[in-house]
């Protein structure tokens, strides 16, 4: 029993609550990159538009199929990524990693509400499905990024 409990309290209403109202679900229709990205493990994925102007994202569109963990990440993601660098992505991810997999610190500011994924820390399984926008975001900034240089 005790592993199920466990399991409810890793799903809070603040994860269910970010998972049900996520933001900017919608397909951009002339994204600067798109990159999907998938966990064999569960099968989760998620596929990321973006826009990027002078460096910082300018629009962000998503599409995910993933567990509630998945979904509350997307929704933190979803919610910041606007404005962002290539180094405040990639720094988030590296964070985001590092929190779930060596007890680091949660994301700085503006991915700071990613923080609430912590107690997944245990839940090796689940760490591929929370990782997946933001690595996504990560290297659609990488192509977009090499596009406009080409």
């Amino acid at each position: 029993m005790t592993a199920e409990n466990d399991l409810i309290k890793l799903y809070s209403s603040r994860i269910l609550a970010l998972a049900a109202d996520m933001p900017r679900t919608q397909r951009l229709a002339d994204p600067s990159a798109t990159v999907m990205r998938r966990s064999p493990l569960c099968g989760s994925t998620v596929t990321v538009d973006l826009c990027v102007q002078d460096g910082r994202i300018t629009d962000y569109g998503q599409d995910v199929k993933a567990c509630a963990l998945g979904q509350a990440a997307a929704a933190v993601v979803g919610a910041n990524a606007v404005g962002c660098t290539r180094a405040q992505i990639e720094t988030a991810r590296d964070q985001l990693r590092a929190m779930l997999k060596s007890g680091g610190p949660a994301p700085d500011a503006p991915f700071d509400g990613l923080e609430v994924l912590e107690p997944a820390r245990d839940y090796k399984n689940r760490h591929a499905s929370i990782m997946l926008a933001i690595e996504a975001t990560a290297e659609a900034m990488e192509m977009a990024e090499k596009a406009d240089c080409a």
